[in-house]
């Protein structure tokens, strides 16, 4: 057995940073919970001289040549992905792709190359018609192509990996509906003592933020993209007008000036202040200046932002629909709305800023997501795997000795 012992794992990853989102910040998140337990991880990932600056602090985390996407120039496209696997350790005991684009299939094609495990992460709904029309190339035909054969490469790449990490329930039954087999549920964790009210005051930045001091603040955090479904938040401030609430939405994206001009036509940019980036440094800040948060997005694969937010004591209004489903409890740590229905998301904002002492299970989630839990999920899943395959190079042996004796 070997379940005690200390294992080398390989991250492979198309997004990194300078990109801050929930793929990079469980990276990063998984990778410091592992190294504390004693194991070794290695980033190999796509970059830029950006990148590099930022992961110099970083240990063993080895960027490849990337080119910048016009449309979301955080996010790079690798160029040459075998020359950062070049420097792939020989002891590496699980290959992690946490992406299943040009850097998964390099970690693919090395697992079967070294004999070496591997996991594969279904962090982002790349599945999605919404996401391939925004983030693929412009030519119709392409995108049609695109959108018509997603889950089919999904179950090609997938379907060859020892396992595959599903960071919700929701996301292991979508996944099992599409024929992908061997699936766990390992939620990105948080990081508590970062994300802990106790520790940051939001007040100064609450009042920086805040055009009328006695207003509520209700803050959205996340890409500006049109998955991401924002018009619904913005129709329900339009809702809320004659309310004591205002707006703050942080993220950038190919779509912040869709939505800037959406909130001039609507008559509500006076109540709704677009903050840009927020820096990872200052999000538990932001959670702390707000309210409660609000995602309307039908995308979330786990809601990492709604977990951070609710770590920082703070209620969540979201769609009813894939992880946030699961994570909301009406009454409880917030509200779910209709998806898509503004109406029905205003209503429950006004629920909640008219009752905020009534939501007291906040923290009490987020801590069924701590880092600490989530990483010994995975660590339990790298075990399993690399026991089971040590289990079969065995039998593999004996069949082989067999054929001479």
């Amino acid at each position: 057995m070997i379940m005690d012992s200390k294992l080398n794992i390989a991250f492979y990853t198309d997004t990194f940073l300078p990109a801050v989102d929930g793929v990079v910040t469980s990276i990063l998140n998984s990778k410091k919970e592992l190294e504390r337990k004693g194991n070794t991880v290695y980033i190999f990932a796509v970059g830029d001289e950006r990148t590099k600056r930022m992961v110099k602090s970083h240990s063993n985390v080895i960027v490849t040549r990337g080119v910048r996407l016009r449309k979301y120039p955080q996010y790079n496209l690798a160029l040459f992905p075998f020359t950062a696997s070049l420097k792939l350790p020989r002891d590496i005991d699980v290959i992690h792709a946490h992406t299943p684009f040009l850097m998964g299939t390099m970690a693919l094609l090395l697992s079967r190359l070294n004999r070496v495990p591997l996991v594969g992460s279904f962090h982002t709904l790349f599945v999605n018609k919404e996401v391939i029309k925004e983030y693929t190339i412009q030519n119709k035909r392409m995108q049609k192509f695109l959108i018509r054969h997603a889950w089919s490469y999904a179950r090609f790449f997938y379907g060859r990996c020892n396992a595959v990490i599903a960071p919700s329930r929701a996301i292991k039954k979508m996944l099992e509906k599409h024929g992908i087999k061997n699936v766990y549920v390992v939620p990105n964790g948080i990081d508590l003592d970062r994300f802990n009210y106790k520790k940051v005051s939001g007040a100064s930045l609450r009042a920086k933020l805040l055009r009328n001091k006695k207003d509520r603040l209700v803050l959205y955090v996340g890409r500006m993209s049109k998955e991401k479904n924002i018009e619904v938040l913005l129709k329900a401030a339009r809702r809320l007008s004659n309310e004591k609430v205002e707006f703050v939405l942080g993220g950038s994206g190919p779509a912040l000036d869709h939505y800037k001009s959406l909130a001039r036509e609507l008559g509500v940019d006076d109540k709704v202040s677009f903050v840009g980036f927020i820096p990872d440094r200052k999000l538990p800040e932001y959670y702390a200046a707000s309210d409660l948060l609000c995602l309307p997005s039908t995308f979330e694969t786990q809601g990492i932002v709604a977990l951070e937010s609710m770590a920082m004591n703070r209620p969540v209004v979201g769609a009813n629909y894939l992880a946030l489903k699961e994570i909301i409890i009406n009454g409880k740590n917030g509200e779910k709305f209709s998806p898509h229905n503004d109406a029905s998301c205003a209503r429950k904002i006004e629920k909640v800023i008219n009752h905020l002492d009534a939501y007291r299970g906040m923290r009490r989630t987020a801590e069924e997501y701590s880092d600490a839990l989530s990483t010994e999920k995975l660590l339990n899943v790298y075990k399993s795997i690399q026991n089971s395959t040590s289990s079969n190079h065995n039998s593999d042996h004996k069949r082989y000795n067999n054929l001479y004796l």
